[in-house]
Order: C-alpha cells, then sequence, then structure tokens
C-alpha cells in the first residue's frame, strides 16, 4: 500500500472525533475507496465505522461523541445514484446537522498513460441536495474514476490497467481524505466537468425512470450455471431470486455487475439478442401505433398542442415499453429452460466470448504502474 511519508502524517491533523462512511457497492470500487478514507482517517486517530447501505444501523453510531463526519460514497449507476442508495439518504435522520461529503466512482478509463476521468451526471448534486434538505452541512462533493465494471455495454479492462487505476487513485483519495478530514471544503473535482454533467443529466432521469427497469430485464444464465447461489446470497439489493431452478432478475435490480463478473463459472450473460429484438420490434410496429393514437388524442383534446404531444407520447411509450420487456423477459426466462434456446441467446451475446472480460477489482494494490 502507498504510505504518505511521515511527517504529512504526523502534521495532518483532524476537525473531527468521528467518521461515519457508508457506501452502495457493486463489484468493490466504492467499498475500496470508502476503506482509503477509513484508513486515513485512522491513522488521524479519528474513531471510524465503515458500512454497506444494507448493513447500517443507529446502533453503530450510538457511542459516538464530538464532532462527526459523514461519507456516502456510491457507484454510479445510468448517470446516478442507485435507487436503493437513494432511497436510504431520504430515510437516513441519525447524527443530524452534521458534517457530510458525497462521492461517486464514475467509470474512468486510461489512454495510454493518461487517466480518463468518468462523468457523474446527477450522482452527487442530487444526494447533495437531499442532505442539505435534510439539515445536514455537505462539505465536500469528490468523484473518484475507477474502472468501469459495465459489462453489458463493454468488455471490462486489462488487469495491468486496472492495477494501474487503482494506484493512481489511491494516492489522490488519501489526499481528498486529509483535505477533508482537516475541514477544508473539496468541491473543484466535481464542478469541473460540471457542463458535461448536466448535458446527460436528461439521460440520468431517463435511466432512473425507465430505463434501469429494462435494463434488469436483461440478465440470463447459460448451462454453466450450477444453482450454487453466490449471485442470489451476494446481490447488494437482494433482486435475484430462483425461478423455475434458475436465477431470476427482479424489477429491483440496479445493474451493479456483482453476479456477472464474479460468476465463478462465468454462468451470466446479457441477453444482447433479446434487447435489440425487443427494441426494433417498439421503433418499427409499437411506437407508430402509439403515436398516431396520441396525435388522434391530442387533436380532439388538446387543440392539436405540439408540446402536449412530445410529452404524452414520451410516457405512453415508456409506460408501454416496460410491460412489454417484463413480459418478454418472463418468456425468454422460460423458453431458456431449452438448450437450443439458451445456446441461441448465449452465442448472440457479446459477454459469452473470452474477449468480453470481465471486471474484478484488484485484491491488493499495486503501486508503481
Amino acid at each position: 500500500m502507498n504510505e504518505e511519508p511521515a511527517f504529512l502524517k504526523n502534521y495532518m491533523k483532524s476537525q473531527y472525533d468521528n467518521l461515519l462512511m457508508i457506501y452502495y457497492s457493486g463489484t468493490g470500487n466504492s467499498k475500496r475507496v470508502s476503506e482509503w478514507i477509513v484508513e486515513t482517517a485512522a491513522e488521524a486517530g479519528v474513531r471510524t465505522c465503515i458500512t454497506s447501505f444494507r448493513d447500517f444501523s443507529p446502533e453503530m453510531v450510538a457511542g459516538f461523541t464530538g464532532k462527526t463526519l459523514i461519507g456516502f460514497f456510491s457507484a454510479t449507476h445510468g448517470f446516478n445514484m442507485p435507487h436503493s442508495m437513494l432511497r436510504f439518504l431520504f430515510r437516513f435522520k441519525e447524527l443530524r446537522g452534521s458534517d457530510v461529503f458525497i462521492g461517486n466512482t464514475r467509470a474512468g478509463m486510461k489512454l495510454s498513460k493518461l487517466f480518463m476521468p468518468g462523468l457523474s451526471g446527477l450522482a452527487m448534486y442530487f444526494p447533495a441536495l437531499i442532505m442539505l434538505f435534510k439539515g445536514y452541512k455537505v462539505r465536500s462533493m469528490y468523484p473518484v474514476d475507477l474502472p468501469s465494471n459495465w459489462i453489458s455495454l463493454h468488455p471490462g479492462l486489462k488487469p495491468k490497467v486496472i492495477d494501474s487505476m487503482f494506484g493512481h487513485y489511491h494516492t489522490l483519495t488519501q489526499r481528498f481524505a486529509e483535505k477533508v478530514l482537516s475541514g477544508k471544503r473539496v468541491f473543484l473535482k466535481s464542478f469541473v466537468l460540471l457542463p458535461l454533467d448536466l448535458l446527460v443529466a436528461p439521460i440520468a432521469v431517463g435511466y432512473y425512470l425507465v430505463g434501469r427497469f429494462i435494463i434488469a430485464k436483461t440478465f440470463i444464465t447459460n448451462e454453466n450455471c450450477d444453482n450454487c447461489g453466490l449471485c442470489i446470497k451476494q446481490c447488494p439489493t437482494q433482486s435475484i431470486v430462483l425461478s423455475g431452478n434458475r436465477p431470476y432478475w427482479k424489477l429491483t435490480c440496479e445493474s451493479c455487475m456483482k453476479c456477472m463478473n464474479y460468476c465463478p463459472k462465468r454462468a451470466i450473460e446479457t441477453a444482447h439478442s433479446f434487447f435489440f429484438i425487443l427494441l426494433i420490434a417498439l421503433i418499427l410496429f409499437v411506437n407508430p401505433f402509439l403515436s398516431e393514437k396520441v396525435m388522434l388524442f391530442v387533436t380532439k383534446y388538446m387543440r392539436g398542442s405540439g408540446f402536449a404531444y412530445e410529452l404524452l407520447y414520451f410516457i405512453v411509450q415508456w409506460l408501454v415499453a416496460i410491460p412489454i420487456y417484463v413480459a418478454g423477459y418472463k418468456l425468454m426466462h422460460y423458453l431458456a429452460k431449452y438448450p437450443f434456446v439458451n445456446r441461441l441467446i448465449k452465442y448472440t451475446s457479446f459477454t459469452y466470448w473470452k474477449f468480453w472480460r470481465r471486471y474484478k477489482a484488484p485484491k491488493e494494490l499495486k503501486i508503481g504502474n
């Protein structure tokens, strides 16, 4: 692990007596960052408590006395904080009035020796507003550009690149932790890409309202699945159940990719062919029909308002799309018990092929890559 010079540790004076660190993590990126921050706090003599949002209980902080800093760190899903973590923030009421910082991991990349940032979208700004309205003091917002794990869209990065990125951002996270613990406000990095974050904000809203439900209905197991139950046990949102003697993903799935990336049999796939077949059917057949009906309704009852048509059509097409994907997924899950169908889905999935690497956070930190 990268050690800061001893004289820096000796002079790092914390303004806080306690640090409560709460994270949402799928494949381990946000958990690892939270651990780095807690390590820095512990070295400064701060009393620490680290927990996932799912395991948190008020009893964990019952013994806190003095000034407390609370950190919320999360993965970024669809340019937003995952729904389950947002719901946790809405319900959170412990240590009200304390200082808070919001952080996220946001799908970074590396181009040669250049570390490329990801985009946060609304993943920090919206949670910060929630905590402000609840009476907490937001002292910092900080993104960490650890590797993207969303292998439904792209293959995982090479292990050497992943190790290099972890070593680089470990050092930067330590520096951030020292600043925020010493009482400094840290916002610069979170606002550097603000114009681009605002540009993808509509995507964040669309993903939160619609996209996350559709993506949740694209995961399926191939014949390698031996029902070990690991994906069900480790799911951060408890969204995987056993149906028809095979794993089945519920609508509450956050697409965190933990199940797919850590399945020991590499048995979990994204059904890309299923997704695109339904998408094409919606575009070519369902949406034109809906557009016509909405236009007739708007012409008759709303004087043909263009704005009313656009708004109503947007709402109607997605209200129809979600049930279609749910019904289609149920049918696909049922038919996948037949070997021919299962093989067809498997071979038309990018995630099946060996070049489409899985993503795994490194177990040990390697410095100097």
